[in-house]
């Protein structure tokens, strides 16, 4: 495993936490592809189960790291960063299977421009291959008050991959499932802002190297299958947490303080109306997780002032790629589903 001008070297950072059947199926698949030098990261986030073991009993040529606690996935990715000696870093979830080409076209395209930062492959679902994976489909997008949303996935809507985008584009953010960036550019960032813990984190990570210049891109000729939600169900509340204070966090630091005042308010709103939603259909779990971001951006005044020096300290440039309406307003009064219908 050396840097090569055709082919350089690309560490695979895979965070894990239990599971090891669907570690195996994503290691197989990775030993599967054509790409020529790869070397493959595997951080166990202390499992319960028997990873470690099964790890170093069936895949011997995985650079096994133990955390001595779960990192998360950020955490995970940054301690399996620090261990990597590629020229890319390849984010990668454990619960993924590939193309064997996949990587071959992630790495073209981020030769053939230095202004690339990061690139994603298509992300369909394991289990309906036909459709579109929910968690980054074909390339990611935010609207105005930070709320995800992709080519391919709106919302609870995802829509059968019929080729329609198929061309390579840029986009805002690059799924975490999959995703391939420069080891530079991420030390440069310092990797993923561990507060986040898990979800969102790749949202930020993009959004900050597009502040320092960089463009993000999917590349759909590359190809994986993603199960989805093995870690951490759709249903828990702690996702609902996660994803409410984490998106919270994201509109308070990342904008200019003006406008982050300017958003906070609507937003806050929208928020107030899913808390009622969530107790009208007696979600309680989900209401009490909406309180609790709440209450967590309330009592981190400081830290979240810590994030906004990343603004103060850099020469900023304001991407280009943010959604600049509502995509709540777009999907649920407008009842527009596809991105095709709201790209205008």
């Amino acid at each position: 495993m050396t840097q090569s001008s055709t082919h350089p070297l690309v560490s695979v950072v895979i965070p894990h936490y239990a599971g090891t059947e669907i570690l195996s199926e994503c290691l197989t698949s990775l030993n599967n592809c054509s790409y020529p030098n790869l070397e493959i990261i595997v951080v166990d986030n202390a499992s319960p189960d028997d990873s470690v073991y099964f790890i170093k009993s069936n895949f011997q040529n995985v650079i096994l790291i133990q955390s001595e606690y779960n990192r998360g996935f950020a955490g995970g990715c940054n301690f399996g960063a620090q261990h990597a000696k590629g020229k890319y870093l390849l984010i990668l979830n454990n619960d993924t299977i590939h193309d064997p080409d996949w990587i071959d076209l992630l790495v073209k395209m981020m030769e053939s421009n230095p202004k690339i930062s990061a690139v994603q492959p298509k992300i369909l679902n394991y289990d309906n291959r036909d459709y579109f994976d929910y968690a980054g489909a074909c390339g990611g997008f935010m609207d105005k008050y930070c709320f995800p949303f992709a080519r391919g996935r709106i919302f609870n809507t995802v829509e059968k991959d019929d080729g329609q985008y198929d061309n390579p584009c840029k986009i805002f953010w690059a799924s975490g499932t999959a995703f391939l960036t420069r080891k530079s550019t991420f030390d440069t960032l310092g990797g993923f802002d561990e507060t986040l813990f898990a979800h969102m984190e790749e949202i930020d990570y993009h959004w900050k190297s597009q502040m320092l210049g960089n463009e993000i891109w999917v590349e759909p000729a590359s190809v994986i299958f993603h199960k989805g939600a093995v870690t951490l169900p759709v249903s828990s509340p702690q996702k609902t947490y996660l994803n409410y204070r984490n998106s919270m966090i994201l509109l308070l630091t990342n904008y200019p303080i003006g406008t982050s005042f300017y958003l906070f308010f609507p937003r806050f709103f929208m928020e107030c109306i899913s808390l009622i939603k969530e107790i009208l259909t007696f979600k309680w779990g989900h209401a009490f997780s909406i309180i609790k971001s709440w209450v967590w951006i309330i009592g981190h005044f400081r830290l979240l002032m810590k994030r906004r020096r990343f603004l103060a300290n850099n020469n900023i440039i304001t991407p280009d790629f943010r959604f600049k309406k509502s995509i709540v307003k777009k999907y649920f009064i407008e009842r527009k589903r596809k991105y095709t219908q709201i790209k205008n």
